[in-house]
């Protein structure tokens, strides 16, 4: 029982909405993945977004622009979901997450730069690569995990204490 107590001190905010977020999630990429055999990953959504505003050869590849529309249609449902949620089941407090915006974007530029290197994010080989047993996406979520596991040790042990928060 302590055990659980002490794991509950990481979910300030409550546990139940991870928890239905995350089935929802899975149960919307596998749905997406069995009617059209598409994967729901998010960086190539970001992609193919940008396939509309820029033409360097990066974001003109077909499967960028063929599947730019459905992708859209994706990633509005992904912002209703959240904005019904916020309407309907969140305490309606601000979150915020206290970091400074410096760190916010340096984590944004890193994590976006690992998911080009990566052929994909974290919710494509974590969510819809190892739900459909790629071996591929199992060693990028392991690598990704690890990267993060060491990052936050650094920087904890590497910024001053007021910084790091």
């Amino acid at each position: 029982m302590g055990t659980l107590a002490a794991m509950m001190q990481w979910f300030p905010t409550g546990w139940a909405h991870y928890l239905v977020g995350g089935v929802f999630i899975g149960l919307g990429v596998a749905w997406l993945f069995l009617a059209t055999g598409r994967v729901g990953g998010m960086s190539s959504v970001f992609s193919s977004t940008w396939s509309f505003v820029s033409q360097r050869s990066a974001f003109q590849q077909p499967r960028y622009l063929n599947s730019r529309a459905w992708r859209l249609v994706y990633a509005l449902g992904l912002i209703l979901g959240a904005a019904v949620w916020w309407l309907f089941f969140s305490p309606r407090q601000p979150m915020h997450t206290g970091l400074p915006v410096w760190q916010l974007l340096l984590g944004g530029l890193l994590v976006g730069y690992g998911a080009r290197r990566g052929n994909g994010c974290t919710s494509g080989h974590g969510i819809c690569g190892m739900g459909s047993f790629q071996l591929p996406s199992v060693g990028a979520v392991l690598v990704f995990m690890a990267t993060a596991f060491a990052t936050a040790q650094l920087v904890a042990a590497w910024l001053p204490a007021g910084v790091a928060r």
